[in-house]
């Protein structure tokens, strides 16, 4: 029988959903909320803060397939990719878990149950590893499944030991191999954890204990199962297929390289092919869910990738762009499972061709560069500082370097490399909103809750109870039952305002998520908290402020609809910011908005701020509301159930943000600035209400200055501002000219300081007047051909120094690193090039000295 990927995909998940599991949809490809992550690498990431016991427990049993990247940190495969036929940087994780539910003894049954009942896998060549210590597993194994008992193995902290990190929850796994060689007979349990041929097909985790910061482990209230199987693996395994290349997965994608290059994929070491395939799936993916290319962070890792795919299109002998020519193939092959790839079909074609092509630009003189570098090499190591060329000047990432390094059996100096980015090295992530644990008490508990309740949608007061509160800093972080606060999320600041009892005034300077919990960021303006904090408290959010960030926050869903409407429906959000001083908005977009399309952007908003739409706000199933159009924003996780916000026909989107209920309640719109934020996306801001009006009020204000300023009315301004630019014209020109004339009569004043130092011209001259030193150096270039060399002192309140050299006595000496050295021995400045030099001082004794020191040092030429 063959198996598709869309056959085993829907196997796993239809069999834990008859095992009452609740399916829930893939996270996108970065963790939204975890910055110690770049991008999801397991199945278990996006229920991490389960595990932590920071987010209470919805579904007890979930199963579902996650998208997952590998290129960073500890799980790093990208290197890997295409020297053999099983590494991925993308990947499908099918995993299902049980939070406090069902433990060891159902997953191992159900486990084998799957592989050798419903798949029918060959129970002579399974092997089954456990922890050494995991008696009960070796047990359950044994006495609940007819695997052999000298097929279950056992194995230390390193095989199987799963920990998250260095601290928090951990326990140990058992992993099911299977063995793909020919010869069943050959088989040996000495192969297992050791060789290719012993395939780990599935990872069943037992989360039981908290591993503690002096490395002791203590036994959870709660124990987990946490298991993964890798999509690509089963679906190769099962068919019998030692290459997943050779799978539906990629086999279209390879067709389609074959197409374009020519060159079949038939040999076992056919690397470009693989590698190619990999990548796009990698790039495509990670654009869809909102990554651009970029050169920090995220960003760069996809640019980091593309373009190692772009340069394997080479080996292959494609020239020009080609990369994105694979993305319909792709989308055949996974949209059903993961429609966010056909919904940005379009898009991420245009990202990857504009991509190719601006890298298709340097490549081919990058590769003929780092040719002629090894050519030339003589210990068959490329330095440092000509990786780091290769990186500055033609966008070659180091990993591509060695690579090609590697295929010409020579080697990178990457220690070197380091040091010459670490002086421009962009920090991998951005700046989170996280509180530094280290300056935090832990939680003292007041009550027995499952979380905080928002009521803010419908009240901005209440009476509420504390569940719990810890100190940060010289604050409080205190969590409600209840609260109106509304906490940061979605682009949406938190709220501010006042928690109060009769003893009691609390400032509420912020409002955020610490895992299920709204959390309130408190200063202590008045009273003592263990007097009252069992009392009843009354929460009011500032209402002023909030009902400005409503209204940027509607204002944001009509301008996102505006600019689809004027640039096209390849826009995506990328970022945005609500808060109550304005409105920012990131969109996918390669080009500057030109005036004429700002102002069509602002009129349809105000449009519809005037028609005075009524906002319909319902909870709806997310497949409904998808198919009903709405917008599903980047960086947010959903539910089954999602909040819906219309605007009449015009906008409707997934939003769990504060709206004002009519679009009139905006007042005005007024964009205040378009601008690059990175390559791809642009950058919007915008006010709304009395800000709008203020912010047209003060332009209102300047055009009246200038006016006055220029003596005429509105319509005259500008030709009065061309006859100004004009005349600032002809100042300068008449500026360079008596420029020249300054000069041309130091050139002519130096005959009377000519002296002769080593059989060469030597002119020395000192003026009280400033000039332009690049004139002055290129007229010095101009004039004076061979055997000369000038020396200009400009004895201003800024004293500067003047070393110029003809090009013939740069052979054996540098203008710029003399005058460096006599700038440093008097503590200033200085240094150029080898034909001329320049030093700044701080006042004329400085000055006069290291005029003497030159003179010293210009006779020893």
């Amino acid at each position: 029988m063959q198996y598709t990927s869309k056959t085993v995909r829907d196997d796993f998940i239809k069999f834990f959903l008859d095992k009452e599991h609740k399916f829930v949809r893939s996270s996108p490809v970065f963790p939204i909320s975890d910055p110690t992550l770049l991008f999801i690498n397991a199945g278990m990431n996006q229920f991490k803060n389960i595990f932590l016991g920071r987010e209470k427990i919805e579904f007890k049993r979930v199963v579902n397939s996650q998208k997952c990247i590998r290129v960073s940190g500890k799980h790093n495969d990208l290197e890997e990719v295409g020297l053999d036929q099983f590494h991925h940087t993308f990947f499908e994780m099918l995993g299902n878990w049980s939070f406090g539910d069902f433990s060891k003894q159902e997953i191992i049954i159900w486990s084998w149950e799957l592989l050798t009942e419903v798949w029918k896998l060959d129970k002579q060549r399974l092997w089954i590893t456990v922890y050494k210590d995991d008696v009960e597993s070796f047990d359950f194994w044994k006495n609940n499944t007819d695997v052999k008992p000298e097929r279950i193995l056992k194995f230390g902290d390193k095989d199987n030991f799963w920990e998250m990190g260095e601290v928090g929850p951990c326990g140990p796994c058992s992993e099911i191999h299977y063995y793909t060689g020919k010869n069943i007979s050959d088989q040996t349990s000495k192969g297992v954890n050791k060789l290719d041929e012993y395939r780990e097909l599935w990872n069943l985790v037992f989360i039981e204990f908290n591993r503690k910061k002096d490395g002791s482990l203590e036994n959870l209230p709660l124990k987990h199962v946490d298991t993964g199987a890798g999509l690509e693996r089963l679906v190769a395994t099962l068919n019998g297929i030692d290459d997943h290349y050779k799978t539906d997965l990629f086999i279209p994608i390879i067709k389609k390289i074959e197409d374009i290059s020519g060159f079949s994929y038939s040999k076992n070491d056919d690397v470009a092919h693989r590698v190619i395939a990999d990548h796009i799936r990698m790039v495509s993916f990670s654009i869809a869910d909102g990554i651009m290319p970029a050169n920090e962070g995220r960003g760069y890792v996809v640019r980091r990738v593309l373009r190692r795919a772009a340069r394997f299109g080479r080996v292959l002998n494609i020239k020009g762009p080609f990369l994105y020519c694979l993305v319909e193939s792709l989308c055949d092959v996974l949209g059903d499972a993961y429609p966010e790839l056909v919904e940005k079909n379009k898009h991420i074609i245009k990202v990857i061709k504009i991509e190719e092509e601006s890298f298709g630009k340097t490549l081919d003189r990058g590769l003929i560069l780092i040719n002629e570098i090894i050519n030339s090499l003589d210990n068959k190591i490329i330095s440092g500082e000509q990786a780091f060329k290769l990186y500055d000047t033609f966008g070659f990432p180091v990993d591509l370097t060695r690579l090609i390094a590697q295929e010409n059996e020579c080697d990178v100096d990457t220690k070197s490399f380091e040091r010459h980015m670490n002086a421009q090295r962009i920090k991998a992530r951005g700046s989170h909103k996280f509180k530094d644990s280290n300056n935090q008490s832990e939680w003292n508990n007041i009550l027995d809750s499952k979380g905080s309740n928002f009521i803010g949608y419908t009240s901005t007061s209440c009476n509420s109870k504390i569940v719990k509160y810890r100190a940060i800093d010289k604050n409080l972080e205190i969590v409600m039952d209840k609260t109106p606060f509304y906490a940061e999320a979605g682009g949406q600041i938190g709220d501010t305002g006042k928690i109060q009892s009769n003893n009691i005034i609390f400032e509420v300077l912020d409002t955020y998520m610490v895992g299920d919990d709204m959390c309130h960021f408190c200063k202590l303006v008045k009273g003592d908290l263990n007097k009252d904090i069992n009392n009843d408290f009354q929460l009011e959010i500032d209402l002023n402020r909030r009902k400005k960030i409503k209204s940027n926050h509607t204002a944001t869903h009509l301008l996102h609809k505006a600019l689809k409407i004027v640039l096209g429906s390849h826009v995506q959000q990328a970022g945005s910011l609500v808060s109550d001083s304005k409105l920012r908005f990131d969109l996918t977009h390669y080009e500057k908005l030109s005036s004429s399309e700002l102002s069509k952007i602002e009129k349809i908003v105000n449009d519809n701020v005037l028609e005075n739409f009524q906002l319909e706000v319902k909870n709806e199933n997310y497949k409904d509301a998808k198919k009903q159009g709405a917008e599903a924003l980047f960086g947010e996780k959903y539910g089954d159930i999602v909040r819906v916000v219309s605007i009449a026909d015009f906008s409707i989107e997934l939003c769990g943000g504060t709206h004002v209920n009519r679009t009139g309640d905006i007042g005005l719109m007024k964009i205040i600035s378009e601008s690059s934020l990175a390559s791809g996306i642009r950058r919007i801001e915008a006010v709304t209400g009395m800000e709008a009006i203020k912010y047209v009020n003060d332009k209102i204000n300047i055009v009246h200055n200038m006016k006055q300023t220029l003596h005429c009315n509105s319509e005259d301004i500008i030709n009065k501002v061309e006859e100004l630019n004009k005349l600032s014209k002809e100042n300068l020109k008449l500026k360079n000219e008596l420029q020249g004339f300054q000069i041309n009569d130091i050139f002519n004043q130096k005959v009377k300081s000519t002296k002769t130092i080593s059989n060469l011209q030597f002119y020395q001259y000192e003026i009280n007047f400033s000039i332009d030193v690049k004139y002055f150096i290129d007229k010095f270039s101009s004039q004076y051909k061979k055997n000369s060399i000038f020396l200009l002192g400009i004895k201003t309140d800024k004293p500067i120094i003047i070393l110029s050299l003809t090009k013939d006595l740069t052979k054996n000496n540098n203008a710029g690193m003399i005058i460096k050295k006599v700038a440093d021995q008097v503590g200033s400045g200085g240094g150029g090039p080898s034909h001329f030099g320049t030093a700044g001082f701080t006042d004329q004794e400085i000055y006069k000295k290291a005029f003497k020191l030159l003179l010293k040092n210009l006779n020893e030429i």
